[in-house]
C-alpha cells in the first residue's frame, strides 16, 4: 500500500453540516489505486486455473435464450455472458476479466467510502486492503455471477447514500435510484437494500428525505428502471419467490439460518470482524457521525431480514464491507493514539496473515488434482469448477456404448442446470446429443422431442423419479472427473432410461422442472 498500516495518520472527522453545508471529506490518497491494480492483477492472472463454475456455464446458456427476466435472476449477467463469449468465444480469461475488473472498481469503492467518513490517506489505504484481502471481494472477483455485480450494485448505493447523508444535497439520491434500478436488471436484491436505506432514514433521519423531490424522483427512477424485470417476474407468478423458499430451506450453497449467521463473520475476515463492528457502535454512538446514522440501521435492518428470512449469508455482506471502511477510520485513530508504535505494530502483525489462507481457500492456487478436502468444505464453489470435461467424458462414453439404433435418437437429461450448461459447453466437441434440464429457467429453454424415448440421465442419485417417467431404468456408469474431489457431480450414476410412460408435454411442466 502506498500509505502503510504503520503510517496512519488521525483521520479527519467529519462534523454534521450546519444549514445543509458540506461536511470535510478525507484527502484523496493513490493508496487504495494500488490494492485495487494488485487484485484485478491476481484475479485476472489465476482466472483461467481449474475451470468453468456451473453457475457460469448456466449464464453461458441462459445468454442464448435472452429475456427481460429468468426464474432466479435479470438478464444483466446473461448478457453479459454473451457478449463476452461472442467477442472471445470459449476464452475463459475473456469470461472473467469482467469480474476481476468489477473486484478492483469495489476496492475503490470502499476506500470512497472510508473518505466520506473523513479517513485519512493511510485510513483510506487500509479500507482498501481490508476490502481487497476480504472473502467476498475474491472470491466474487474470480467468478462471473450475479454476486459480483451484486456487490458492485450495493457499494455504489452505499457511496450516494453516505454522500448524500454527509453533504445534505439530496440530489444524490438520483444515483442510488440509478444504481438501484440498474442492479434490479441483475436480481431483486437491490429492493432489499432500497428498503433498508428507507428504513434506516424512518429510524435515525432526517426524515424529511422522505418526501424530498429528489427523493422520490429516484423512487421513480427505480422503478422504471426495474420495470422489465418486475414485469417477467409478475407474468411468470414470481418464480424467484419459490428459488427463495427453497433457499430457506438450506436447499442451496451457503443457505439456511446457522450458515447465513456464521457466514457474516468469515465472509470478510475474522481479522476484520472487531473493525466493522468498531464501526457499526460508531456510527450508533460518535456525535460526529450522527448524519450516518440511517445507514448504521440501514445495515441492521437488511442483515437482519436476511437472517430472519434464511437468505444466503452473503446477501448483505456488501454492508459489512461499508462497515468496514468506517471501522478503519476508527481503527487508523486508535492506531494514531498508540505509543511507540505498538498499536501499529498488532495491525501489522494482524494484516499478514489475513491474505495466504483466503488465497488458499478462495482462489485457485493449488493444483486441481492436490486440492485438500477441507478447500472444497470451506469453499462449495471451488469443488463446482473442476472437472467439467471428464464430466463431459463419462457421459460420452456412455453415450458410444448405446447401440446404434438407440444411439441416433437419444437425448441427455441432467439433474441441474450445471451439467445441462456443461454439456452444451464441451458435448458438441464429444459428438454428444442435445441435453435438457427442468432446473430453473433450463426448463423454459426447450425440453426433448416428442419421440425421444431413450434418455442418458445424468445428476440424479436416485432412480425412483426416473422410474415415475421411463419403463426401464438401468445403471449405464458413472462419472469419472479424474481428480480426487468432492462436488456434486464427482462419482455419481449415470442411467439409461426407456419406455416413457407419458408424452413429455405431459410430465414437464408438472414433474421435471423444479427450483433451487
Amino acid at each position: 500500500m502506498a500509505e502503510s498500516v504503520a503510517d496512519l495518520d488521525h483521520p479527519r472527522q467529519p462534523e454534521p453540516a450546519p444549514g445543509g453545508a458540506p461536511s470535510e471529506q478525507g484527502p484523496r490518497a493513490r493508496g487504495p489505486w494500488l490494492v485495487a491494480g494488485v487484485v484485478s492483477a491476481v484475479l485476472l492472472l489465476l482466472a483461467n486455473r481449474y475451470g468453468y463454475h456451473r453457475d457460469e456455464l448456466y449464464f453461458l446458456l441462459a445468454g442464448r435464450h435472452l429475456d427481460w427476466g429468468y426464474v432466479d435472476q435479470g438478464p444483466l449477467v446473461p448478457a453479459l455472458a454473451r457478449l463476452v463469449d461472442t467477442v472471445a468465444p470459449g476464452s475463459l480469461l475473456a469470461l472473467r476479466t469482467p469480474s476481476a475488473l468489477i473486484a478492483g472498481g469495489c476496492v475503490l469503492l470502499v476506500a470512497a467510502i472510508a473518505r466520506e467518513f473523513g479517513a485519512g490517506r493511510g485510513a483510506q489505504s487500509f479500507a482498501a486492503f481490508l476490502a481487497g484481502s476480504s472473502g467476498l471481494v475474491l472470491a466474487s472477483g474470480h467468478l462471473l455471477s450475479t454476486t459480483t455485480v451484486d456487490m458492485l450494485v450495493w457499494l455504489g448505493a452505499a457511496l450516494c447514500a453516505v454522500r448524500l447523508l454527509r453533504t445534505g444535497d439530496t440530489r444524490w439520491a438520483i444515483g442510488i435510484g440509478l444504481v438501484l434500478g440498474l442492479g434490479m436488471l441483475n436480481k431483486l436484491l437491490p429492493a432489499l437494500l432500497a428498503v433498508g436505506l428507507l428504513a434506516g432514514v424512518a429510524i435515525a433521519g432526517p426524515r424529511p428525505l422522505l418526501r424530498d423531490r429528489w427523493v422520490l424522483a429516484a423512487a421513480g427512477l427505480f422503478l422504471l428502471l426495474a420495470a422489465p424485470n418486475l414485469i417477467w417476474q409478475a407474468a411468470h407468478g414470481f418464480p424467484q419467490l419459490s428459488v427463495a423458499a427453497s433457499i430457506s430451506d438450506g436447499d442451496s450453497s451457503y443457505s439456511g439460518r446457522l450458515d447465513a449467521l456464521t457466514l457474516q463473520f468469515v465472509i470478510i475476515s475474522p481479522y476484520a470482524v472487531p473493525i466493522w463492528v468498531a464501526g457499526l457502535v460508531a456510527l450508533l454512538r460518535r456525535p460526529a457521525w450522527r448524519a450516518y446514522r440511517a445507514m448504521a440501521w440501514a445495515c441492521l435492518v437488511v442483515i437482519g431480514v436476511v437472517l430472519v428470512a434464511g437468505g444466503k449469508g452473503y446477501y448483505d455482506a456488501p454492508l459489512l464491507l461499508v462497515l468496514t471502511a468506517a471501522g478503519a477510520v476508527v481503527t487508523a485513530a486508535w492506531a494514531a493514539r498508540g505509543a511507540n508504535g505498538l498499536r501499529r505494530g498488532l495491525l501489522v502483525l494482524g494484516v499478514l496473515p489475513l491474505v495466504a489462507p483466503n488465497a488458499v481457500l478462495l482462489l485457485p492456487t493449488l493444483p486441481a488434482d492436490q486440492l485438500p478436502a477441507f478447500v472444497v468444505e470451506v469453499n462449495y464453489d471451488a469443488g463446482e469448477t473442476i472437472g467439467w470435461p471428464a464430466f463431459a467424458d463419462s457421459v460420452a462414453a456412455v453415450h458410444r456404448a448405446l447401440p446404434a439404433e438407440q444411439r441416433s435418437r437419444a437425448v441427455i437429461l441432467t439433474g441441474n442446470y450445471g451439467e445441462a450448461g456443461a454439456l452444451a459447453r464441451y458435448g458438441p466437441a464429444r459428438g454428444l446429443p442435445p441435453a435438457y434440464s427442468g432446473h430453473n429457467s433450463m426448463a423454459d429453454f426447450g425440453r426433448p422431442p416428442a419421440d425421444a424415448d431413450v434418455v442418458i440421465a445424468v445428476g440424479w442419485d436416485r432412480p425412483e423419479r426416473l422410474r415415475d417417467w421411463f419403463t426401464e431404468v438401468d445403471l449405464a456408469g458413472r462419472v469419472d472427473q479424474r481428480v480426487d474431489v468432492e462436488n456434486e457431480e464427482n462419482g455419481g450414476p449415470i442411467w439409461v432410461c426407456t419406455g416413457l410412460r407419458r408424452p413429455w408435454a405431459q410430465i414437464w411442466e408438472t414433474e421435471v422442472r423444479h427450483a433451487g
